[in-house]
Protein backbone atom coordinates (compact mmCIF):
# COMPACT_ATOMS: atom_id res chain seq x y z
CA UNK A 1 0.00 0.00 0.00
CA UNK A 2 1.30 3.90 -0.76
CA UNK A 3 2.29 6.02 1.74
CA UNK A 4 -0.69 8.56 2.17
CA UNK A 5 0.41 12.11 2.87
CA UNK A 6 -2.92 12.28 4.83
CA UNK A 7 -1.29 9.77 7.42
CA UNK A 8 0.43 11.24 9.88
CA UNK A 9 2.66 7.84 10.58
CA UNK A 10 4.11 8.39 7.13
CA UNK A 11 5.31 12.20 7.51
CA UNK A 12 6.60 10.98 10.39
CA UNK A 13 8.38 8.07 8.73
CA UNK A 14 9.38 10.79 6.01
CA UNK A 15 10.72 13.36 8.63
CA UNK A 16 8.41 15.67 7.87
CA UNK A 17 6.55 15.86 11.33
CA UNK A 18 8.51 15.44 14.30
CA UNK A 19 8.69 12.55 17.11
CA UNK A 20 10.90 11.20 19.72
CA UNK A 21 12.31 8.23 17.68
CA UNK A 22 13.57 4.88 20.06
CA UNK A 23 14.04 2.87 17.40
CA UNK A 24 14.64 2.92 13.43
CA UNK A 25 15.96 0.45 11.17
CA UNK A 26 15.03 0.02 6.56
CA UNK A 27 12.00 -1.55 7.72
CA UNK A 28 10.59 -0.42 11.54
CA UNK A 29 10.35 2.75 13.36
CA UNK A 30 9.41 2.85 17.12
CA UNK A 31 8.72 6.36 18.37
CA UNK A 32 6.81 8.01 21.44
CA UNK A 33 3.33 8.54 21.03
CA UNK A 34 1.92 11.72 21.87
CA UNK A 35 -0.91 10.32 24.43
CA UNK A 36 0.40 10.38 28.10
CA UNK A 37 -2.06 8.04 29.68
CA UNK A 38 0.54 6.20 31.18
CA UNK A 39 4.51 7.26 31.49
CA UNK A 40 5.68 4.92 28.84
CA UNK A 41 3.48 4.79 25.34
CA UNK A 42 5.54 3.65 22.72
CA UNK A 43 4.32 2.91 19.03
CA UNK A 44 5.64 0.08 16.90
CA UNK A 45 5.05 0.02 12.81
CA UNK A 46 6.45 -0.65 9.77
CA UNK A 47 7.62 1.92 7.45
CA UNK A 48 5.63 0.98 4.56
CA UNK A 49 2.58 1.96 5.02
CA UNK A 50 -0.03 -0.91 5.48
CA UNK A 51 -3.91 -1.39 7.39
CA UNK A 52 -3.54 -3.10 10.70
CA UNK A 53 -5.20 -6.56 9.64
CA UNK A 54 -1.61 -6.67 6.73
CA UNK A 55 0.68 -5.42 9.01
CA UNK A 56 -0.56 -8.92 11.08
CA UNK A 57 -1.15 -10.54 7.95
CA UNK A 58 2.33 -10.10 5.74
CA UNK A 59 4.66 -11.62 8.05
CA UNK A 60 5.87 -7.99 9.57
CA UNK A 61 5.26 -9.03 13.28
CA UNK A 62 8.28 -11.13 14.05
CA UNK A 63 10.28 -8.36 13.02
CA UNK A 64 7.80 -5.74 14.62
CA UNK A 65 7.42 -7.96 17.69
CA UNK A 66 11.50 -8.42 18.00
CA UNK A 67 11.48 -4.07 18.28
CA UNK A 68 8.70 -4.23 20.99
CA UNK A 69 10.73 -6.67 23.05
CA UNK A 70 13.72 -4.50 22.69
CA UNK A 71 11.91 -0.91 23.72
CA UNK A 72 9.55 -2.64 25.72
CA UNK A 73 12.83 -3.74 28.17
CA UNK A 74 14.63 -0.68 27.77
CA UNK A 75 11.51 1.76 28.84
CA UNK A 76 9.72 -0.92 31.08
CA UNK A 77 12.44 -2.83 32.80
CA UNK A 78 9.74 -3.80 35.64
CA UNK A 79 7.29 -5.12 32.53
CA UNK A 80 5.00 -3.62 29.76
CA UNK A 81 1.82 -4.34 27.97
CA UNK A 82 1.51 -5.09 24.34
CA UNK A 83 -1.78 -3.70 22.77
CA UNK A 84 -2.73 -3.80 19.14
CA UNK A 85 -6.44 -2.55 18.23
CA UNK A 86 -8.46 -3.37 14.90
CA UNK A 87 -11.07 -0.71 13.65
CA UNK A 88 -13.02 1.96 15.21
CA UNK A 89 -14.80 -0.37 18.34
CA UNK A 90 -11.16 -1.10 19.40
CA UNK A 91 -10.61 2.24 19.14
CA UNK A 92 -7.98 2.33 16.63
CA UNK A 93 -7.22 5.66 15.26
CA UNK A 94 -4.76 5.60 12.85
CA UNK A 95 -4.84 3.57 9.75
CA UNK A 96 -1.55 2.78 9.13
CA UNK A 97 -0.90 -0.48 11.40
CA UNK A 98 0.81 0.05 14.64
CA UNK A 99 1.74 -1.73 18.04
CA UNK A 100 1.47 -0.05 21.19
CA UNK A 101 3.91 -0.72 23.88
CA UNK A 102 2.61 0.42 27.25
CA UNK A 103 4.18 0.57 30.53
CA UNK A 104 6.22 2.78 32.99
CA UNK A 105 4.04 1.95 36.53
CA UNK A 106 1.56 -0.94 37.26
CA UNK A 107 -1.50 -1.59 34.58
CA UNK A 108 -3.34 -3.83 37.03
CA UNK A 109 -5.97 -5.62 35.70
CA UNK A 110 -7.50 -5.88 32.31
CA UNK A 111 -10.69 -3.77 32.35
Amino acid sequence: MAPSSNCVFCRIIAKEEPATIHFEDDHVIAISNVLNWVPVMLLVMPKEHMTQIQLWEKGMMNRIGEVVVEVGARFCPNGFRVLSNFGPDAMQSQAHGHVHVIGGVYLGPYA
